[in-house]
């Protein structure tokens, strides 16, 4: 019987092999760390309804930032993602930040006042028709939020006793990546 003269080497010692192999090992743990990022950090969500109108649009799919929060606090201005209980099953509103723990909001003659002064965004959102539970002020305790949508008068949001005050333990994340249609696929910008 021959054996392995010096020198040679079998099939799985031999460059070509060991590289293929270190290649799809990096490809696993590459594959293997998107997969933890994408579960702890990222969820997808579509916008269901017109309430976000004209800054998102239904249908439109996009990416939570689930760890911003967990390293900052929703500042006002932010879009969130939240639940509308603390229930595991309860449904997800998309909205923007409009007053923050400690802050009083009122609707007045259309106009947001945050603590007596009068809110001026940097967009022109219609004037507000109707300011549901904002009419005498909403004073917001520690941890509570103040959301509306982007589309004033068409829109469920904290002037409505369904949602009210979003809790802080109840915010998801923030709307970071728009995911589809392909056309606007990218991070998530304001006009």
């Amino acid at each position: 019987m021959a054996g392995k003269a010096s020198g040679e080497k079998t099939f799985f010692e031999s460059d070509f092999v060991k590289n293929i192999l270190i290649w799809f090992f990096q490809i696993a743990v590459v594959l293997a760390c998107a997969v933890v990022v994408a579960i702890f950090f990222f969820q997808s969500v579509t916008m269901q309804e017109g309430s976000m109108e004209p800054t998102l649009a239904a249908g439109e799919r996009f990416f939570i930032n689930k760890m911003a929060y967990k390293l900052g606090s929703p500042e006002r201005g932010d879009i969130i993602v939240f639940k509308t209980s603390s229930k595991e099953e309860a449904a997800m509103q998309i909205k923007r930040v409009i007053g923050l723990p400690g802050e009083t909001i009122q609707i007045k003659d259309g106009q947001i006042l945050i603590d007596n002064e009068t809110y001026k965004e940097g967009r022109d959102f219609p004037s507000i028709a109707n300011p549901g539970l904002a009419e005498e002020g909403v004073s917001l305790e520690s941890g509570e939020y103040f959301v509306l949508g982007d589309n004033r008068n068409n829109s469920d949001d904290s002037r409505y006793g369904d949602v009210g005050s979003v809790q802080r333990k109840n915010i998801v994340g923030q709307i970071w990546f728009v995911a589809g249609p392909v056309k606007k696929i990218g991070f998530l910008k304001e006009d």
